[in-house]
């Protein structure tokens, strides 16, 4: 929860959503020992404080509101999308009543951070779907084959919030101007088509409005910058271009490689060029040098 970084939402395939005081954990980090602490609990003692198991299916999606503290919105393989509030005893009241339009699974969640009401959502139906929760359970806004295959991740941009990014199975990455977006199908504003494999994630970067990351199941992670466009007189000021560069997007600044199966890619929120993936065989923690 942003507002409570010690509170932590996890789910898994047993259909559960726990949430977490971990603020023992981070404790222990601050005081930077390795010796246990004498009154640390330990792991297998660390219960959650709210269970719901009311989705009955195994789910990917969720995302806690930056702007009101205690909300949050789940999504589940079997359609069902619920929306949480925190009471003031510190537990969580779940709306039963599920927002309704997506035909298959929901795979991921994004808040949006300049309206307090406003939530969108991927699915494997294709689809991104726009929610604005004081007007029903049914979209404001639906973006009707988003992608050629299932829509697997979006992110909102901070700073420029007309922008949204989705990464889809097919491995595509699309920028959306919801200025200019209509209720069906549109067109988006950009469009990299780098990755052979399906996005993983992707993430705005926090403080440059232009830049963003993605991870893909072809084992790489990919920054842009959609600010960068090819200039044919710089490049025929240089003299030559690298072979195979005239095939490279211009917006790609990047690649980190040597990952399997690479699952969420996030920036560091202090320092601006340093970013961290997970992975089947491990974590990385790594600074894409010299690109700003």
């Amino acid at each position: 929860m942003p507002q409570q970084p010690n509170i932590v939402a996890t789910w898994s395939e047993t259909g559960r959503v726990n949430i977490f005081d971990v603020e023992p954990a981070i404790s222990a980090l601050d005081r930077g020992s390795r010796m246990p602490h004498p009154d640390a609990q330990k792991p297998t003692a660390v219960k959650p404080f709210f269970v719901f198991s009311a989705h009955k299916s195994e789910g990917f999606a969720m995302d806690w509101s930056p702007l009101q503290q205690g909300r949050m919105v789940t999504g589940a393989m079997n359609r069902t999308l619920l929306s949480w509030t925190q009471r003031e005893d510190g537990r969580f009241s779940v709306d039963p009543d599920t927002f309704r339009g997506h035909t298959d699974s929901i795979e991921d969640l994004q808040w949006s951070p300049t309206e307090t009401d406003v939530f969108a959502s991927c699915s494997a139906d294709r689809s991104i779907r726009f929610w604005d929760v004081r007007v029903g359970k049914k979209s404001a806004l639906t973006l009707s084959k988003a992608h050629e295959m299932d829509v697997n991740v979006i992110s909102w941009n901070r700073i420029d919030s007309h922008l949204l990014v989705s990464g889809g199975d097919e491995g595509g990455l699309k920028v959306w101007d919801l200025r200019s977006v209509k209720d069906g199908e549109s067109l988006p504003a950009a469009f990299f088509g780098y990755h052979r494999k399906p996005v993983t994630s992707v993430e705005w970067h926090p403080t440059l409005s232009s830049m963003l990351a993605a991870s893909s199941e072809d084992h790489s992670v990919s920054l842009w910058d959609l600010s960068v466009e090819r200039d044919p007189e710089e490049e025929a000021a240089l003299g030559e271009v690298l072979p195979g560069a005239e095939d490279l997007p211009p917006q790609l600044l990047f690649l980190h490689m040597g990952q399997k199966n690479i699952k969420e890619v996030h920036w560091h929120r202090q320092l601006p060029s340093v970013l961290m993936s997970t992975a089947e065989d491990g974590l990385n923690i790594f600074r894409a040098a010299d690109i700003w």
